[in-house]
């Protein structure tokens, strides 16, 4: 199959259209959400990791608040579940309790004695209008470190997938709690930093600083097994007494003792998981720790390669179109569909966040512009070829009935030459007629070559002035032998003396065809007539004849090509139907019209209506 060549400019221009309007698309708000519900739905696809968790919830739930009393026994809950986890050795602890105000003194104080007992204690703090809510001196002093407690919800659709990892203020910086209790659990001193992410003992964590939300780490979620309390491990506080076997999920583990009671959570986030359950903000922390435990990070693609993705989709798109065709074009490009449909899945495995929306949309635009770009130009180039073949058809009538009469006389002149002995004069007379029709068989051709070049636009219209008396006077000589056969009158009516300004041979082409149809189409001993008179800067050049006629249906198509009236048929005279045609591109290339007259059975007038050239004294006289 031949490949087809699309026009490079407006090919390339669609396709950038296309891509930017994806891009854009990809930027905007319903582009960013789309992102998101695909970021959602392939987390909640992604396999549970094997093995166990270092990260254990150890719950304040409704059960411990019914045992200790409500949420005012909160600080003597928090004391009685770290005197007694502190049995298990754990690596860490984390309390995600804002502790910020006095309480009761008794049990502040036996808060602060726990919290001294307590190795690798991280308490909570909250960012508040500029200010860090701390906990009470007494017990920051028990601590080894503070992080904030804060999420990254989306503004579109208030779900957390990430934390920021550090906060501050004007005056101070914080990290967050999980990666506090990270790296206590790996016994770092602090926490390295570099413009590309952190480094904690040895774990670099990708987490480039971008703004208000600096640093935000991607959480890697557990999915939640069925009938399970939590994504993680939980232990309930009530549990420690009622089950001693319960100690045993603490041990050697890091720690998040928080609020989940449902009634009394102030923190709790909507998650990739979904499902309309919010997650509590210690569950959340103790994701984000798992997270760094196992080096689970999502990493995003930096927007300058995925401005390189959707380059390239572009242009897989574009190079698709151009170099096939048909099915073979649509099957490729529903590949690529497909490749760009699956390309996130297979990076999210990866650990790369991959955005949907922008890549998405450039595939579909792209290969939809291109497919239909590639359709209408196939459609251009198909009626380009029927064109030609039509002209190519054309031209075999044009032979074949045109050149038939020069054709034959020709051949005869040459067969008496050849077959008797003829006087010499009668020689000469045939020789001389051999050369006037082969000088006339010549003119035909090169006038249907400059009529097709005219119609094509590739040729320009002959600019010369000549006398349109000489042009009928030679078309009724011409014409004068067929109608003496059929005994039909020619009849010169009034000439203006008026000169046009075109091609001669063409027009003359024109005439000729217009009185060689009125001796064919009308009966024997009938007028035929030719007049030219003017009518103001126009020549009106009629030709009448006492023919077969037309009815007005057959009026509006005599100018189709290979059109031929019913009437026409039936008279027995050979024709292709296109001698009209030519002539109408003649007289319009001259900046004329052709007007026409008929009747059945009364015959029929062509006027060809021209303009004139008008001479320098004619411009002086109108001054």
């Amino acid at each position: 199959m031949r490949r087809l060549r699309l026009p490079e400019i407006g090919y390339v221009a669609a396709l950038a259209a296309c891509l930017a309007a994806a891009v854009i698309a990809g930027w905007t708000a319903p582009g960013a959400q789309l992102d998101n519900n695909a970021y959602d739905f392939l987390f909640r696809l992604r396999a549970r990791p094997a093995g166990g968790t270092e990260a254990v919830v150890l719950a304040i739930d409704e059960p411990t608040l019914q045992a200790f009393g409500g949420m005012r026994r909160l600080r003597s809950i928090i004391a009685s579940g770290l005197e007694r986890a502190a049995a298990a050795g754990p690596k860490a602890v984390v309390v995600d309790v804002i502790l910020a105000d006095e309480g009761d003194p008794l049990e502040d104080a036996r808060l602060e004695a726990a919290f001294s007992r307590t190795s690798n204690l991280v308490l909570a703090c909250n960012l508040v209008g500029g200010y860090w809510e701390d906990p009470l001196a007494r017990f920051a002093r028990q601590a080894r470190a503070v992080g904030h407690v804060h999420a990254d919800p989306d503004p579109l659709d208030n779900v957390t997938r990430k934390i920021p990892l550090e906060k501050a203020t004007a005056r101070e910086r914080r990290w967050a709690l999980a990666l506090e209790a990270f790296r206590l659990a790996r016994g770092a001193e602090t926490v390295l930093e570099s413009p590309e992410g952190l480094e904690v003992a040895g774990t670099f964590i990708p987490a480039r600083r971008t703004g208000e939300a600096s640093r935000s780490m991607w959480v890697h979620y557990f999915a939640r097994p069925e009938e399970a309390p939590a994504s993680l491990p939980l232990v309930s506080i009530a549990d420690l007494d009622r089950r001693p076997e319960a100690l045993e999920r603490l041990r050697g583990r890091v720690i998040f003792l928080g609020l989940t009671a449902q009634s009394a959570a102030g923190d709790r986030h909507m998650t990739p998981h979904g499902g309309g359950r919010q997650l509590p903000g210690v569950e959340i922390h103790a994701a984000a720790f798992e997270t760094l435990a196992r080096q689970a990070f999502l990493r995003p693609v930096p927007d300058s390669l995925v401005l390189v993705a959707c380059l390239a989709i572009a242009a897989a798109a574009g190079l698709i179109f151009a170099v096939r065709s048909g099915w073979p074009a649509y099957l490729t490009g529903g590949l690529l569909l497909i490749a760009v449909h699956l390309a996130p899945a297979a990076l999210f495995r990866a650990g790369l966040i991959f955005p949907y929306a922008g890549p998405l949309a450039t595939a579909w635009l792209t290969v939809a512009g291109a497919a239909t770009y590639q359709h209408f130009v196939v459609r251009r180039l198909l009626r380009k070829a029927e064109a030609a073949r039509s002209r190519y058809q054309q031209a075999i009538h044009f032979v074949t009935h045109e050149m038939r009469t020069p054709l034959t006389a020709i051949q005869g002149s040459s067969e008496l030459m050849g077959r008797y002995a003829l006087s010499e004069e009668k020689r000469r007379q045939l020789a001389q007629m051999i050369n006037a029709e082969s000088k006339r068989l010549a003119r035909m051709i090169q006038t249907f070559l400059d009529v097709e070049r005219l119609s094509e636009g590739q040729m320009e219209l002959k600019r010369e002035p000549f006398a349109v008396a000489t042009i009928i006077e030679s078309c009724v000589e011409r014409v004068r032998p067929l109608a003496e056969r059929k005994r039909i009158a020619l009849r010169i009516g009034e000439i203006a003396g008026a000169e046009l300004v075109g091609d001669r041979e063409l027009m003359e082409y024109a005439v000729y065809n217009l009185l060689n149809n009125a001796v064919k189409y009308s009966p024997p001993e009938t007028e035929i007539t030719i007049s030219a008179h003017r009518d103001q800067e126009r020549l009106r050049l009629s030709v009448k004849d006492q023919g077969i006629g037309m009815d007005e249906a057959e009026l509006k198509n005599i100018f189709r090509k290979f059109y031929r009236t019913k009437r026409a048929e039936a008279s027995g005279e050979a024709g292709t139907g296109i001698g009209l045609a030519i002539v109408e591109q003649v007289v319009t290339h001259h900046g004329g019209r052709i007007e026409v007259t008929s009747k059945p059975g009364a015959g029929s007038c062509f006027t060809l209506v021209l303009p004139v050239a008008v001479s320098a004294g004619e411009v002086k006289s109108r001054r």
